[in-house]
């Protein structure tokens, strides 16, 4: 099973930055047991989240030739809660990258007010300098991360067996 932690984009400008959308319902079942009689969503999986939200973002930029896998949280701090009914606002921008890496900057918001700032860097898997073998096929980006994109790029993951 794969979890996906974001529900659409809002906007993705190729190479440069991108909106994700998150809608919180109390229908997730890991909402009940995080501290039961005020569910929130784990602050873990709103770092998951941005880890979608930038790793596809970075994953576009290169085509997704690359396998992106999260590296490292460089800074995670959170300013609220995010409870059931709650809609939250992913936005990332790609900071550089290289042939094996990439640094974004992110924040989270839930209408005008700011949840959170999560910046991250990735690794791109095949190019890793330990010398380390992979599977050939993209086992990161699947036909379920592809969907997210419908409509804002051509070349998604599976889209040459949509065409």
């Amino acid at each position: 099973m794969r979890w996906i932690w974001i529900d659409r984009f809002e906007e993705f400008k190729s190479g440069d930055s991108a909106v994700a959308l998150k809608n919180v319902t109390l229908a997730e079942e890991h909402l009940h047991d995080h501290f039961p009689g005020f569910p929130v969503m784990p602050e873990c999986l709103m770092i998951e989240a941005m880890a979608q939200t930038a790793g596809i973002l970075v994953g576009e930029a290169r085509s997704f030739s690359e396998k992106v896998i999260l590296a490292k949280i460089k800074k995670a701090v959170f300013f609220d809660f995010v409870r059931p009914g709650d809609t939250i606002r992913l936005h990332a921008k790609i900071e550089g990258i290289t042939p094996e890496a990439a640094q974004t900057a992110g924040k989270i918001t839930r209408g005008e007010d700011l949840i959170a700032e999560i910046d991250l860097m990735f690794s791109h898997i095949d190019q890793n300098l330990g010398g380390k073998k992979f599977p050939e096929h993209n086992f990161v980006f699947t036909e379920m991360f592809g969907e997210l994109l419908r409509g804002f790029v051509d070349r998604y993951p599976g889209s040459e067996s949509k065409k």
